[in-house]
């Protein structure tokens, strides 16, 4: 798996995932167990990689330099 996940869409994608966990504990019933989809974005932050990022060809990593 190339990295195809950049330093900021990370830090947003940390963010997200904190917030969906947050409902686990802040909502009541049945809904409050939506909040485990925050796992995926703290999964994809954790190890670099977007799934969907590669199916569509997209990246947010910086460029690599070419070295000669």
């Amino acid at each position: 798996m190339k990295a195809n996940v950049g330093g900021i869409d990370r830090t947003v994608r940390v963010l997200a995932g904190i917030a969906l966990l947050a409902l686990v504990f802040a909502l009541e019933g049945p809904a409050r167990w939506l909040g485990l989809i925050g796992i995926v974005p703290l999964a994809t932050a954790a190890l670099g990689f977007c799934p969907a990022y590669a199916l569509f060809g997209l990246s947010t990593c910086p460029m690599e330099s070419k070295r000669a």
